[in-house]
């Protein structure tokens, strides 16, 4: 099986650069002023993660002496969705301060033979003029331009420029869960709230898609912006009225449970089991119901958004027997968060619903 991602490599490629490089070997940072190296410990086939040891000789530090660290495989999947062949990436950047191992896997994949550093240009406005810069450390894949193995590689580049722009605050507005829900004291509010803020990041992202969302029926005591879900627009609060799931016996019952379903005038372009505490396999198993009981509607999506740091157990859950009939796929909640940033700068116009396969990752086997 490979998890394949948007910009054609994959996860297991890039563990399998990395068990590629010898055990035990010391490779230094790419940053010639650091003076810390790192080894390999061990590797977690085939999808990570990648245990390591580093430490600065320099200060007298010792490999016998330097803790064990892990390179996760939630680390590994946001940087192989991040790579295009021939486009500089800024690790950096893109890890910032939520992996303090990134430095440590820039390294190792810099010494492998499909990646170098380099230092494109940087675009700069400055006082409303712009200037281009010495550009900071990116790394480069370049699969067709492999270098020898077990050393660093500068790319020198001419003519390209990189414009860093800020990412955008993304905002997920205000959530009231209902008062059953903060009673029980059985369900934890900060699990079951980010749960239901990822349901109306669906929401959000299915208006601006032009689509109806409904939500799970144990989840409609939701207010939303002040208000109840259903005095929301393009809300819809029973599956029975909707044409394409009401005409057919049971699929009312069956889908009321489904945690949020996109619906288009004649079409059910997606189906989202959000899983924030439950298992997976709950989620799947109403999805595989819900399908059951309905026609084979083309361009009908199942979904199962999770956790970043679930991506191994959704892919091996979407991939049991019994569930791939389905063909699932994952969304990250680091892939919602993007989409929905760029609905609330972009208010976007005009696009269809398979937009969204942009941001999902086919991990059917």
């Amino acid at each position: 099986m490979s998890i394949i991602t948007e910009n054609g490599i994959t996860v297991a490629e890039i563990v399998n650069l990395l068990s590629s490089l010898s055990r035990g070997a010391e490779y230094p940072y790419v940053n010639a002023s650091t003076h810390t190296v790192v080894t390999i410990e061990e590797i977690i086939s085939p999808y990570g993660p990648v245990y390591i040891k580093r430490w600065d000789p320099t200060k007298g530090e010792t490999k016998n002496a330097a803790e064990p660290q892990s390179i996760s495989t939630a680390m590994i999947s946001r940087v192989a969705n991040a790579i295009t062949n021939g486009t500089p990436i800024n690790i950096d950047r893109l890890l910032g301060a939520s992996y303090n191992t990134r430095s440590a896997l820039e390294t190792l994949l810099c010494h492998t033979p499909p990646f170098y550093y380099c230092y494109p240009g940087r675009i700069e406005l400055i006082h409303g003029k712009t200037k281009i810069k010495a550009g900071h450390k990116h790394v480069i894949y370049l699969p067709e331009n492999l270098h020898e193995k077990g050393i660093l590689c500068e790319k020198k580049l001419e003519h390209l420029e990189i414009n860093e722009i800020p990412s955008k605050n993304v905002v997920y507005n205000a959530l009231e869960l209902p008062a059953s829900t903060l009673k029980t004291g059985k369900v934890d509010t900060n699990e079951s709230r980010i749960h239901s803020q990822m349901q109306m990041a669906i929401y959000e992202i299915g208006c601006s898609l032009s689509l109806k969302t409904f939500i799970a029926q144990n989840d409609t005591g939701i207010r939303y912006k002040g208000k109840m879900l259903s005095e929301h627009d393009n809300i819809v609060t029973k599956l029975n009225e909707i044409p394409t799931i009401g005409a057919f016996d049971g699929a009312a019952d069956a889908g009321k449970l489904i945690d949020a379903i996109w619906l288009g005038d004649k079409s059910i372009p997606a189906v989202f089991e959000v899983e924030q505490s439950t298992g997976v396999t709950s989620g799947l198993t109403r999805m595989s119901n819900f399908k059951k009981t309905l026609p084979e509607y083309r361009g009908m999506r199942y979904i199962i958004v999770a956790p970043d740091e679930y991506r191994e157990k959704v892919v091996r859950e979407i991939n049991k027997p019994e569930f791939t009939h389905l063909h699932a796929f994952y969304f990250p909640y680091s892939s919602v968060s993007e989409l929905l940033g760029l609905c609330q700068a972009r208010k976007l116009k005009g696009i269809t619903e398979a937009f969204i396969e942009t941001f999902l990752e086919d991990v059917y086997a």
